[in-house]
C-alpha cells in the first residue's frame, strides 16, 4: 500500500495544489497536522482532506483556532490563528474541531510533535527507535523533512506543505510503502510569489509570505 504523507499545510493553497498534483497514484493520503495557521487560505486547506476523507491529527495551531488559545505565539503565527478563525465556516471549523491528537491508519501512528506530548518538537537528531510502537511513526511540526528506517521500523517528518523551514523553499511530502516501510521524501516548487502576494492583501503580517521565498 502506497501512502501519500503530508504535515504542515499551514494554509497554503499554492503548495499543497502542487504537492496533490505531483502525488502519484497512492492509496491513501495521511496528514500529521496544522492544516491550518499563517497563510491565507485555511478553508481551502481544510476542505481539501475532508473530500479527500484523508486521516488528520490536531497540530498546535490548529488546537489554537478551535480553542482561541494563541496567546504565547508569535506575532505572525497569532495573526495567522485570528485569520483562520476569522474566515472558517461553521463546517470547516467543526471538522477542525473534531481532529485527535494522535492517530492510527494502515499501521501508520500519526501524531504531530511527539507521542508522549503533542507540542514537543522532535528534530532529526531526536529520532530513535524507542519512539517507535508499531511499524512505523509519522510526525510533523518541526517542519523538516527526514526519516529514519530502524529494525523495528521507520520513523518519518514528510516535512512541511506549506512551510519548509530547512533551507529549501519547494513544499515538502513523502511517500511511505506499507509493503516494505521504505520511505521516498519528495520536494515540488510552488508560485511562492502568489502566496507573498495574497498576504499584501489581506491584514496578515507581509513577513509571512516574504518567509516562504527561503525556506524559513
Amino acid at each position: 500500500m502506497l501512502v501519500g504523507v503530508l504535515s504542515d499545510i499551514h494554509g497554503n493553497k499554492p503548495a499543497l495544489d502542487a504537492v496533490l498534483d505531483d502525488l502519484p497514484a497512492v492509496d491513501a493520503l495521511v496528514c500529521a497536522g496544522d492544516v491550518v495557521g499563517y497563510n491565507p487560505w485555511p478553508g481551502y486547506c481544510v476542505d481539501t482532506l475532508r473530500e479527500r476523507d484523508a486521516p488528520t491529527v490536531r497540530g498546535n495551531h490548529d488546537r489554537a483556532v478551535v480553542t482561541d488559545t494563541s496567546f504565547g505565539f508569535n506575532s505572525m503565527a497569532g495573526a495567522g490563528v485570528r485569520y483562520a478563525r476569522e474566515h472558517l465556516t461553521d463546517a470547516q471549523f467543526a471538522w477542525l474541531e473534531s481532529l485527535p491528537t494522535e492517530h492510527r491508519s494502515y499501521g501508520i501512528d500519526i501524531v504531530h510533535g511527539h507521542p508522549d506530548d503533542p507540542d514537543r518538537y522532535t528534530y532529526p537528531d531526536m529520532f530513535s527507535e524507542s519512539l517507535l510502537d508499531g511499524d512505523a511513526l509519522v510526525m510533523g511540526h518541526t517542519h523538516v523533512q527526514h526519516h529514519e528506517r530502524y529494525d523495528s521500523g521507520v520513523v518519518l517528518n514528510p516535512g512541511s506543505v506549506g512551510q519548509p523551514r530547512d533551507g529549501d523553499p519547494d513544499a515538502a511530502y513523502a511517500l511511505l510503502d506499507t509493503d516494505d516501510w521504505t520511505v521516498e521524501e519528495r520536494r515540488v516548487g510552488y508560485d511562492i510569489e502568489r502566496v507573498v502576494e495574497r498576504v499584501t492583501e489581506t491584514d496578515l503580517p507581509a513577513e509571512i509570505g516574504m518567509r516562504l521565498r527561503k525556506g524559513r
